[in-house]
């Protein structure tokens, strides 16, 4: 019988906060574990390893958006909409330290994905996409929100933890034989909301030309 100290839903949240100490390269069975002040055994009769716990902690992640993803397809068109439920997910992925990385890649186990992604889809048909071109639309927004969080983490400033991020300086004194490439560095690596935004402009706007009727 499985330890009645701990359930599967105890485990992933403890690990979520604990990620924001430790990153994900420091999260293992056995610090969780001690957190929850369990032999590291004790966790395999929920989790049969890492990844099988790495995919929870996303499922859960997805729990607690999923009402933001919910408002922002109540109202709005179809941009409008997309562009919200991109906002929402980067504001949750932000939360956790290595949030996007936990994130991309997991298997979900359960299906709470399946309500937002209906009503997601099923609003952007309703502006005239079809349901194929519907579902690109979502995948390629989904992609650039997932990728542009990746990034933004790792370059920092990380906003779970203290820090300066990306030292900008040495980086001009590195490529300054490159003007262009050096003065780049001030969009790629500061003002990550801003950067998003545009980004995220230019993605919607390029789904509607390439995709949309």
């Amino acid at each position: 019988m499985p330890p009645a100290k701990i359930d599967r839903h105890r485990v992933a949240d403890t690990a979520l906060r604990l990620l924001n100490d430790v990153g994900l390269d420091g999260l293992s069975l056995r610090a969780i574990a001690k957190e929850l002040d369990v032999k590291a055994p004790a966790l395999y009769w929920h989790f049969k390893d890492k990844q099988a716990l790495l995919d929870e902690m996303a499922t859960e992640m997805l729990r607690r958006m999923t009402a933001d993803m919910t408002a922002a397809t109540t109202s709005g068109d179809w941009s409008a909409i997309l562009t919200g439920a991109m906002r929402g997910l980067r504001t949750h992925l932000l939360r956790y330290r290595d949030g996007a990385k936990v994130y991309s890649g997991t298997r979900f186990t359960d299906t709470s994905y399946a309500e937002p992604m209906e009503r997601m889809l099923a609003a952007l048909v309703a502006s005239g996409f079809t349901p194929r071109t519907a579902a690109r639309a979502w995948l390629t927004a989904y992609s650039y929100t997932i990728g542009y969080v990746i990034e933004e983490q790792s370059m920092g400033p990380d906003p779970a933890q203290d820090g300066e991020g990306y030292d900008l300086e040495a980086r001009a004194e590195r490529l300054a034989a490159y003007p262009n490439a050096s003065a780049a560095g001030d969009a790629m690596f500061r003002d990550h909301d801003t950067g998003f935004e545009e980004g995220l402009a230019a993605v919607v706007a390029g789904i509607g030309v390439t995709l949309r009727g």
